[in-house]
């Protein structure tokens, strides 16, 4: 069975939790001790060298970073939807690519580092991430008015890799009701079958 190493609060664990789930993949969830730091133990780091959380073991297969394990359940699982949630023409795979780089980049950079001072209130250079979620959100509310997912015409692991940490930014003091189209796509995602959330999302069926 899958093994997945997480901690709970984390989007990035949680982005693999749910595609896990959309795929209907069975697997054993392993807490890892953050407050312990259990992440920085030999053991774990054998696992994954750089200390970080998730990690995905799969028989003889141990893969690091929340997107390149989306990419291997999406060609490993995804069997005859594989193409659905990972397009294989070149176009197509490279605009879920962009949008992989998206969620290392400026998710990171904004959203979550906003979340990271509000909720945690760790050293984070507030005013570039302020500017950095502008931006980013501006992109998205643009994007997703004209289009209803970001990479297809159908829902990909673009749009899993984006989802945890937008729909967690209201814990970093983002106001999702100024981008209604972000929050329009955020309700499609938690409307497929399958979908789980975690703490701190506020499900938007309930946001009325």
């Amino acid at each position: 069975m899958i093994q997945l190493y997480e901690f709970a609060l984390s989007g990035n664990c949680h982005k693999v939790r749910l595609m896990l789930s959309l795929l209907g993949i069975p697997y054993q969830s392993i807490a890892v001790n953050g407050a312990e730091r259990e992440h920085k133990s030999p053991e774990f780091l054998a696992k994954n060298p750089l200390g970080q959380v998730p990690v995905l073991v799969d028989g003889d297969v141990v893969l690091r970073d929340s997107q390149a394990i989306l990419v291997y359940l999406a060609r490993q699982y995804g069997a005859t939807q594989a193409d659905f949630w990972l397009p294989s023409d070149p176009a197509g795979q490279a605009q879920v690519q962009a949008w992989l780089a998206t969620a290392a980049n400026e998710v990171t950079r904004g959203p979550n580092a906003l979340r990271l001072f509000h909720k945690w209130g760790r050293n984070v250079t507030v005013a570039e991430a302020e500017t950095i979620t502008a931006q980013l959100m501006a992109v998205l509310e643009t994007t997703l008015s004209q289009q209803p997912w970001l990479a297809a015409p159908q829902i990909t692991i673009a749009d899993i890799a984006l989802y945890p940490y937008i729909a967690l930014s209201i814990e970093g003091k983002v106001p999702l009701e100024q981008y209604p189209a972000v929050c329009q796509w955020l309700a499609r995602i938690e409307a497929q079958p399958g979908f789980v959330t975690m703490p701190g999302i506020e499900l938007q069926s309930r946001a009325d």
